[in-house]
């Protein structure tokens, strides 16, 4: 598989994948599947101990992520995000492949087709190597969705937002009560608590930053979707 080095946050679907490359991780992000859905593989560099986010579909590609060869990452941790099936197609495939444990918040977890190992909840941490993840709950895309936070020890903070957060707003809810719930985590959750350099990966199309999105959070309020 091709990856292209000059990280832009914009993969093309069926096309080639874009690493990042940090201090202490690389984060490569790949579209898989008919629904443009992003995986991404962090790499811990001193480790070289992999999580990857979302077995979404295409187990074939997926593989060829993460390499063939003896000098591959050893896969030992796979996170779902939600529940909802574009983000687990291939998730029993790669899980059974590579022997890794899998991760999930408990309230979507009884509808992967994999059990998870790990329960995880706001504030639980995962680690990929000397690297670790923290968990936020965001409640209202599905009842456990979570993403997931990397505070990057030589600067810049990191988080994959699964189908919460998006360029332009929020993910789609159900319910105005699902909406209020959704956005109200967004902001206290995120917003309240990050800088505005913090990048931020969804789970479908480009990157942003909070930065480029927090002016827009009173539109997305009135909006209301």
């Amino acid at each position: 598989m091709n990856v292209v080095e000059d990280y832009t946050g914009h993969v093309e679907p069926g096309g080639d994948a874009a690493r990042r490359v940090l201090g202490a991780l690389t984060i490569t992000k790949l579209s898989v599947g008919p629904m443009d859905n992003n995986t991404y593989l962090l790499v811990c560099r001193a480790q070289n101990e992999a999580l990857l986010i979302d077995a979404a579909a295409d187990p074939e590609r997926i593989s060829d992520l993460i390499g063939h060869g003896p000098d591959r990452p050893a896969l030992r941790t796979i996170v779902t995000t939600h529940q909802h099936a574009d983000h687990w197609q291939a998730l029993g495939a790669v899980a059974g492949a590579y022997g890794a444990n899998t991760a999930a918040h408990p309230l979507d977890a009884s509808v992967l087709p994999v059990p998870p190992d790990f329960l995880v909840e706001d504030g639980s941490t995962l680690t990929v190597g000397d690297c670790t993840l923290e968990v936020i709950h965001l409640r209202g895309h599905t009842p456990g969705s979570i993403a997931l936070l990397y505070r990057d020890p030589d600067g810049g903070t990191h988080l994959f937002t699964g189908d919460s957060l998006f360029p332009g707003g929020v993910g789609k809810t159900g319910s105005p009560e699902d909406f209020r719930s959704l956005l109200g985590d967004v902001e206290s959750r995120i917003f309240d608590r990050l800088p505005d350099e913090t990048w931020f990966y969804p789970g479908h199309g480009d990157d942003s930053t909070l930065g480029a999105e927090r002016p827009k959070l009173p539109e997305w309020r009135e909006r209301g979707w």
